[in-house]
């Protein structure tokens, strides 16, 4: 039989015009499936790659101290014993010039026994008459330092028991908690005015 004859004409499965456009069609959809893996791995080793860039410090969220006034706050100077002058004094010099965020400002008379802080002013008077404690009211020992405290409108009043020479801070209302104040001169109290007079059974724990 003829080579060339029509019965041996015909071409294979493989060389089909069909097939043909199957095989890129399945070229194409495997380059666009393997496009956007290739992306994705790059940047996955670029991010792994690249060097560490530090975190910003967060800003600190400490309250601003308030801003010190320079008139003299107006508060009484009552003449002191020498014993209660050495004492005041001591006092005096070892507070510290800021009680949490109030500054310390002047006062009109009586430096060396009378400080205040703040505005409306927060005063810390050395030397003052001692207090009485009715039987049945409350006492606070605070940081080793033994208050009584009277309330009003306005503000508290704390005057220390358990001291020589009594010590008395008034805290305006608007400063919250009289007791949290105080707490930051109690140390300043316990070192230079020795213990003294007749605390009550509160005052010992």
């Amino acid at each position: 039989m003829d080579e060339n004859s029509p019965g041996e004409s015909r071409k294979s499965p493989a060389e089909s015009p069909a097939t043909d456009r199957g095989t890129r069609q399945a070229a194409l959809i495997a380059t666009l499936i393997a496009l956007p893996v290739t992306v994705a791995v790059a940047v996955f080793a670029f991010v792994q790659l690249r060097p560490d860039t530090p975190e910003p410090a967060p800003a600190p969220t400490t309250a601003a101290p308030q801003a010190a006034s320079t008139v003299p706050v107006e508060i009484a100077a009552p003449e002191l014993t020498e014993r209660q002058a050495v004492v005041c004094r001591a006092l005096l010099s070892q507070l510290p010039p800021q009680i949490q965020d109030l500054p310390q400002r002047p006062v009109s008379a009586g430096a060396e026994q009378n400080a205040a802080y703040g505005d409306p002013a927060l005063t810390v008077a050395c030397g003052v008459a001692p207090v009485d404690v009715p039987p049945l009211d409350d006492v606070y020992l605070v940081n080793r330092v033994c208050w009584y405290g009277s309330t009003d409108a306005d503000g508290t009043r704390l005057t220390t028991l358990d001291r020589e020479v009594p010590v008395q801070v008034w805290v305006p209302a608007t400063y919250g908690s009289a007791l949290q104040r105080v707490s930051g001169i109690s140390e300043t109290i316990i070192e230079t005015v020795p213990s003294g007079g007749n605390p009550p059974q509160g005052c010992t724990g």
